[in-house]
């Protein structure tokens, strides 16, 4: 596309101009539990600083105990810290960035036993009861927020984001269900926002006019008895009169039966919520929530709908969004593609969060930079993400490549994952790799089977081999018969299954492998479709934004699910994503089986057996999903020469097509040769 112009723009905040409106959002990382915490921050928003991003917010910190996210939790509250902040924000300004710091004080989403709500009641997603806050608490809150603003800026930061949104504890005040209170902050819609216009008022106070003071307000809540569309342009008001700068846009609680940030999400899903929100105020306002490149970006602020964007996971993606941006690179970003595989799915199973398409983010100082003294002759044969991954990395540091592909394409089973529907996204991650492995010149050797003879004489000082999987043919009677197929070729769309078909094995690809054949209309490519799916109403013109879902269109096939394991299928998917699949499954009426034992596929269908008792279903094909065998048959002629070529990627471990995990791998190694 061509060079961006609105979002290059530079925009005055408060006292502030920042050189573009480019914001990198605030997100959890969990790095400050990894060793050296204070240098890994400081590398990590450095590097996105120095891309040019125009704005950072930082992780959240909360401003007591009993706010912290979990045991441990980052945490602001003592003169004490100063120093390891300072860290941070020097590290930031000496790139040329600035940088906010939000407070979060997580309510009764705080996973410790302190944990506290306007209100008696446990949240779904916890398993710790809040303490109800007696009104002195309330207006001790409001203070602890006010001090760690006022330490905040004492250690450096440009201003401070008070975290509103997303169901943490201001959003609990502000929304009638959990905001259940008989004193002043309690009852009426003006009661339930006091709390959240008190901070403002408190922390503005206490820094003065100076410093940034943003507002994070949840622009659609999302959850039954949420705010209203109404209601959140009046409260945006008075946060404005209130003292704030700008105002951010969050979108739903952590606990919404509807999908916000997920792959499933269009671009700039939100907009009608967030111009909702602009339209009330004169300050700023930033949207956020699936806008991931230059061109949605450009199109929310040409459009009017806010001044900003907010981009959170694309930073992790490429530190370099806005610096490409500048210069007309769109091509050469790498884009976030919304799996949640390696950021969400960490952080909400206590580990420190990186990126799939990015193994450097959150992990800086462990990659040495520039060139290395001594290059070397490499040949790397599989062009699937781990062998791109490590073209591309080594080729970096200076090495020579060459990068053998017996398929006439790059992309290896990447070209199967964008054909299943919410994964569009993977097109990006592909026209990334390509982009990429054009502009370093990697000597390409496409519709070429590399054989022992010519990887053994080429003159190649390493040998890596990216070979990839082959799907597992499972050991039972008749998986040699026409109906069972694998899901290579259905996926490829070789084979096009009847309109009755039985899917054997239920991990990830099982559950792609049912989507496609559902043939559901691609939610994540249409807003309207997305909407009507998941009931919601973008103008919020009902409490929280809901509605009823419409019905779902009758599924183009009848599909049936069955795995070995004896345990609910899907348990094993993506904590922040699994669950949409599963939910979109049993609204197309998938049946899924447990404990199956296969025993033959014949012209009757499948046979199968559950607890002791045989079973025939009658269906058109069977889809093999049965897991997958690394291709080490080149390894190990590479071997039988004396040989030591190095595994990455599936044909090291062939677990699920794990992405995540092969181009980690490939990119340690390419920078460790």
């Amino acid at each position: 596309m061509e060079t961006p112009d609105k979002i290059l723009t530079p925009l005055a905040i408060g006292n502030h101009v920042i050189p573009n409106r480019m914001v990198m959002g605030a997100m959890h990382t969990r790095l400050e539990t990894l060793d050296r915490p204070h240098e890994r921050l400081a590398a990590f928003y450095a590097a996105r600083a120095r891309g040019e991003i125009g704005l950072i917010l930082s992780g959240g910190f909360s401003p007591n105990p009993e706010g912290v996210m979990e045991a441990g939790g980052p945490l602001f509250n003592s003169a004490d810290q100063l120093d390891e902040h300072r860290a941070v924000t020097s590290a930031v300004h000496k790139a040329g960035g600035k940088i906010v710091l939000q407070i979060l004080h997580a309510g009764r989403y705080a996973k410790v036993p302190e944990c506290v709500a306007p209100s008696p009641g446990k949240a779904r997603i916890n398993t710790f009861p809040p303490h109800a806050l007696t009104t002195d608490e309330v207006w001790k809150t409001i203070a602890d927020f006010a001090h760690t603003a006022a330490l905040a800026v004492e250690a450096g930061y440009d201003g401070v984001e008070i975290m509103g949104s997303e169901g943490y504890l201001i959003n609990e005040f502000t929304a009638a269900p959990t905001n259940r209170r008989d004193d002043a902050f309690g009852g009426s819609f003006a009661a339930r926002i006091r709390f959240p216009l008190e901070v403002v008022r408190a922390v503005r106070e206490r820094i003065g006019r100076e410093p940034m003071l943003v507002y994070r307000i949840s622009a659609i809540d999302l959850v039954e008895g949420g705010m209203t569309g109404e209601e959140v342009a009046e409260f945006a008001q008075q946060v404005e009169a209130a003292g704030a700068d700008l105002i951010n846009t969050g979108v739903g609680w952590h606990e919404s039966a509807v999908p916000t940030i997920a792959a499933t999400v269009p671009r700039a899903a939100w907009s009608e919520a967030v111009r909702n929100v602009k339209q009330a105020v004169s300050i700023p306002v930033m949207a956020s929530n699936r806008i991931n490149a230059p061109d949605a970006a450009e199109q929310v602020i040409a459009a009017g709908i806010a001044d900003l964007v907010s981009m959170a996971r694309p930073l992790l993606a490429d530190p370099d969004f806005a610096r490409k941006a500048r210069l007309g690179l769109t091509d050469e970003i790498n884009t976030c593609i919304a799996c949640n595989q390696a950021c969400l799915d960490r952080i909400f199973t206590e580990r420190t969060a990186t990126c799939l398409v990015n193994p450097r983010a959150g992990r800086e100082i462990e990659f040495p930079i520039g060139v290395v003294s001594a290059p070397k002759r490499i040949a790397v044969v599989g062009g699937g993400p781990a062998g791109m991954a490590f073209a591309i990395n080594a080729t970096e540091r200076g090495h020579s490549v060459t990068l053998f592909e017996a398929d006439a394409r790059l992309g290896g089973q990447l070209n199967l994952a964008k054909m299943v529907p919410g994964k569009a996204e993977f097109h990006e991650m592909l026209r990334y790799f390509r982009v990429r492995l054009d502009k370093l010149k990697v000597t390409l050797r496409l519709g070429e089977a590399a054989t022992p003879e010519a990887l053994a004489t080429g003159g190649f000082d390493e040998i890596v081999l990216a070979t990839g999987v082959s799907p597992r043919v499972p050991d039972f009677a008749g998986v040699d018969h026409p109906k069972a197929v694998s899901y290579l070729d259905v996926l490829s769309g070789k084979v096009t299954p009847g309109q009755r078909v039985a899917i054997i094995g239920a991990g990830g690809i099982g559950f792609d492998v049912a989507e496609f054949l559902l043939g559901d209309a691609e939610e994540s490519l249409d807003p309207q479709a997305f909407f009507r799916a998941w009931g919601v109403d973008p103008k919020s013109v009902t409490p929280g934004g809901l509605i009823a879902a419409a019905d779902p269109e009758a599924p183009r096939r009848s599909v049936f699910m069955f795995q070995r394991k004896d345990e609910p299928l899907g348990r094993r998917l993506g904590k922040s994503t699994g669950w949409i699949l599963k939910a979109k499954l049993r609204k197309a009426n998938v049946a899924m089986t447990a404990g199956a034992t296969y025993d033959a596929i014949d012209d009757e269908g499948l046979h199968y057996t559950v607890q002791g008792k045989l079973h025939v279903l009658a269906v058109d094909h069977v889809v093999l999903c049965a897991g997958q065998n690394s291709n080490r048959t080149l390894y190990d002629q590479l071997v039988a020469r004396g040989l030591k070529p190095r595994l990455i990627g599936g044909a090291d471990v062939a677990s699920e097509l794990d992405a995540l995990r092969a181009i980690d791998q490939a990119t340690r190694l390419a920078v460790a040769l």
